[in-house]
């Protein structure tokens, strides 16, 4: 099953036209999705499906690697995040459909040479997507995902080594502590929600192949941390706050930090194939 909490609020406008600015102003969606638009090779691909594409960063990025004939389809479930992709990415190649990742195959009009989904695995049932995605991938398919270090349990050296100032997340919560009583929830809260040998498992019972696992450091700065926590649908702290709340205790939080302060972010990125057919 999807996370109750990982479907909710994406839907909506405020969200949609936050997410839209964020991935224009600063760099983390472009080169996350370019990493995977690459690992997905796509140089001789007819039909790509960017899968969770939300408001387009990573068709965007599918774009510029596939070829002239290629064929792009971006699938989501939230018609806000869709409104304002559309706005602004109006390739003829990209056909934009309305829809849940588990139904995937039900959407796909013929074999795709690659499934990509970017940030967003972790908010759908990953069983049945990645029988999904089995279903419509030609053999040789590729299907290209990442997961955020904390859902799948992994840290980057990268980022181990620049935990020395306490992040913007860790001020936060100091913040509505102080502010607002606030108490952080149970530790059993933190374990990680996707680990690997979970989706290993999926992606073998849907009658794929793990080609490469490879955790990553993307490097960004505590001003573009701040943009991306006020994106309402990642405002934090979690519990009964207001958005405004929440922008409040996010500006206090970083008005003790420094703005070009070096922040690092992990990303366990998995690149999956089905088997080619044997002669």
């Amino acid at each position: 099953m999807a996370p109750q909490d990982a479907v909710l609020g994406w839907d909506e406008d405020t969200t949609a036209e936050a997410y839209a600015a964020f991935t224009r102003d600063f760099p983390m969606y472009s080169a996350t999705s370019r990493d995977l638009a690459r690992r997905a090779h796509l140089a001789d691909s007819r039909l790509v499906v960017d899968l969770c594409g939300g408001a387009g960063a990573t068709a965007e990025a599918i774009l510029e690697l596939a070829p002239a004939q290629a064929r792009v389809i971006s699938l989501d479930n939230a018609a806000a995040m869709q409104r304002v992709g559309r706005r602004t990415l109006t390739d003829p190649r990209l056909t934009w459909v309305t829809a849940r990742a588990e139904d995937l195959a039900d959407h796909i009009p013929g074999p795709a040479d690659a499934v990509v989904c970017n940030s967003a695995i972790w908010k759908t049932d990953v069983e049945a997507v990645a029988a999904a995605v089995g279903r419509v991938l030609r053999p040789g398919g590729r299907f290209v995902f990442n997961i955020g270090g904390g859902f799948a349990g992994v840290r980057h050296s990268d980022e181990q080594a620049a935990r020395i100032a306490p992040s913007l997340h860790t001020l936060i919560r100091q913040v509505a502590a102080r502010e607002h009583g606030y108490a952080p929830p149970p530790a059993a809260y933190t374990l990680p929600k996707l680990p690997l040998e979970e989706v290993t498992e999926h992606l073998a019972s849907a009658g794929m192949t793990v080609l490469d696992i490879e955790v990553v450091a993307q490097h960004s700065t505590m001003a573009e941390k701040k943009a991306w926590l006020s994106i309402p649908i990642f405002a934090r702290p979690d519990g009964d706050f207001s958005h405004e709340q929440r922008m409040d205790i996010l500006t206090k939080a970083y008005a003790l930090t420094t703005p070009d302060t070096a922040t690092v972010t992990t990303w366990l990125v998995v690149t999956a194939q089905r088997p080619r057919e044997q002669r």
